[in-house]
């Protein structure tokens, strides 16, 4: 009986999320110049606040579609710049962004961050490598990336109101990739997750960009022969714009 009713509270206590977007896919045109995304959601509970268990927490990621990348070392050899170490990223995703409503330390315990793999450097897994320091070469494409807007780290940027009500936004750049994209949401107490919730993102090519894509893929004579074709049309028409200038 004593356990039923432990088993009860603990029931009565739970917090969970409940998650809204500001839309639920991202369409890249030929005009596609970037678009932000907005993450929002509540905390719904059946009791009080347990503020005797630490402050509440939020972090947020948007993560894209996993691919190998290859990050090289390169040093000045009889005055040429040559590759000499390289190491293979497993896991690294083409776009990741994390948002969080207060200091890491205070909302992310380490132990789970690497249970859950939720800051950059946990995202990424480097595997195969042939230098001792691989973790630099982590770091290096983690700064490549950050300078492309590929890669985002937002720390407190999570508006959380009155610990129910929480809201963040994402700006996808210009050069976003394709694929399929995963946004999480970690509800954590004392730096430990309570409750998790996650939605998928699609971000695909439309219209002329969409079948430009397709036709290099399946007819990529046919396509070949277009880029041709239009290239000369180029050519022409701006010879004869410069000669209608001319007279």
């Amino acid at each position: 009986m004593i356990f039923l009713l432990l088993l009860a509270a603990g029931t009565a206590r739970a917090e969970s999320i409940v998650l809204g977007l500001s839309q639920n896919q991202v369409s890249i045109t030929a005009t596609f110049d970037g678009q932000d995304i907005l993450i929002f959601g509540a905390v719904s509970r059946e009791a009080p606040a347990p503020a005797e268990e630490g402050e509440l927490g939020v972090i947020v990621t948007v993560e894209g579609p996993d691919l190998p990348v290859t990050v090289y070392r390169k040093a000045r050899r009889m005055g040429i710049w040559v590759n000499v170490d390289e190491v293979e990223v497993d896991t690294a995703p083409a776009f990741y962004a994390v948002a969080t409503s207060a200091p890491l330390r205070e909302v992310l315990r380490d132990v789970e961050d690497l249970r859950n793999s939720i800051t950059l450097p946990r995202a990424i897994r480097s595997v195969g490598a042939r230098v001792e320091d691989s973790t630099a070469f982590t770091e290096a494409l983690i700064r490549i990336k950050e300078r492309q807007d590929l890669y985002q780290s937002r720390i407190g940027a999570v508006d959380l109101q009155e610990e129910t009500l929480f809201r963040v936004s994402f700006e996808l750049p210009a050069n976003l990739p394709e694929g399929d994209y995963t946004a999480r949401i970690f509800l954590t107490r004392d730096g430990r997750p309570i409750d998790e919730a996650s939605a998928k993102i699609p971000v695909q090519k439309v219209g002329i960009e969409q079948w430009l894509y397709e036709m290099s893929q399946t007819q990529s004579v046919f396509y070949g022969l277009l880029s041709l074709a239009l290239a000369i049309a180029a050519g022409w028409g701006a010879s004869a714009a410069f000669a209608v200038f001319r007279r």
